[in-house]
């Protein structure tokens, strides 16, 4: 899987919106996860710097504006974290299987599939 670094839970949730609606301004992905986060513009802004830094989004200009998307793909980054979450949590050994990501609101039918194939490559040892 990749090396990309592991997403805190406000990041997740910023990076979810990314995913959603793609290339958005602080203020529009403030508006989409202020009801999740509860909290102010100044930390939404604080975070998306620091998630620039991290590398998981990237930062450009539009209309000058200035607005953020994704630098990692939603699909990886979901089967990092089943991944960390299945060993470290529940100490299982190999992938979660599919069933758990069935009635997910986050992933299409294809991604759930794409997630299945990066999880039993990953648990094979595979790249």
């Amino acid at each position: 899987m990749s090396s990309a670094p592991t997403p805190s839970n406000a990041e997740l949730e910023l990076l979810k919106c990314l995913w959603r609606d793609g290339a958005c301004s602080a203020r529009e992905l403030h508006n989409a996860a202020v009801a999740t986060l509860d909290w102010s513009y100044s930390s939404t802004r604080k975070t998306l710097e620091r998630m620039v830094d991290k590398g998981l989004v990237k930062e450009g200009s539009q209309h000058g504006l200035n607005v953020y998307s994704a630098r990692v793909g939603k699909v990886a980054t979901l089967a990092a974290l089943s991944t960390d979450f299945a060993r470290r949590v529940l100490e299982i050994d190999g992938p979660l299987p599919s069933q758990a990501f069935a009635d997910s609101r986050l992933l299409s039918c294809q991604e759930i599939e794409q997630l299945q194939a990066l999880l039993r490559a990953h648990d094979e040892g595979q790249p």
